[in-house]
């Protein structure tokens, strides 16, 4: 049976405090670790907070952040349905518009939106269509794909 008497630390969670002030030989004597005056010597003060010992300190240096980022949004490659029609091609897909350098190169998605006019019969395969965008390329004749 486990008593109070037997409770023990976790082996090597308890260290011994450091004896400063025992002279010189303990390599701790005279100014006990503190260095050689200054603020960080003298008892009963400390710096403040963000003090960088006069230097512009970092909060200062740094301009603010304006804004938002959502880390967690696909980077979508965005064309109009009239840029599908310059395009010419049959087939529009993601892969289409990174091989001819119509899209960023990090594009994870494609949208397609509604800012044009369009013809031609065209197939599209894309993330994500606007209403005005589907209903233009159906017009035509074409398909619009949702992936």
């Amino acid at each position: 049976m486990i008593t109070l008497e037997d409770l023990k630390p976790a082996e090597g969670s308890v260290k011994k405090a450091k004896r400063v002030g025992r002279g010189r030989s303990s390599g701790h004597g005279k100014t006990c670790c503190r260095g050689h005056n200054g603020e960080g010597q003298r008892s009963g003060r400390s710096a403040k907070r963000g003090f960088e010992g006069g230097q512009m300190p970092a909060f200062r240096r740094v301009p603010k952040l304006k804004g938002f980022k959502n880390f967690n949004a696909l980077n979508a490659a965005e064309i109009n349905v009239g840029t599908i029609e310059k395009l010419g091609a049959k087939e529009v897909d993601l892969a289409y518009l990174l091989e001819n350098k119509k899209a960023h190169p990090k594009s994870e998605v494609l949208r397609v939106l509604g800012n044009g006019e369009i013809k031609k019969a065209v197939t599209v395969k894309a993330g994500y269509f606007s209403p005005s965008a589907k209903e233009k390329i159906e017009a035509a004749g074409g398909k619009a794909v949702l992936i």
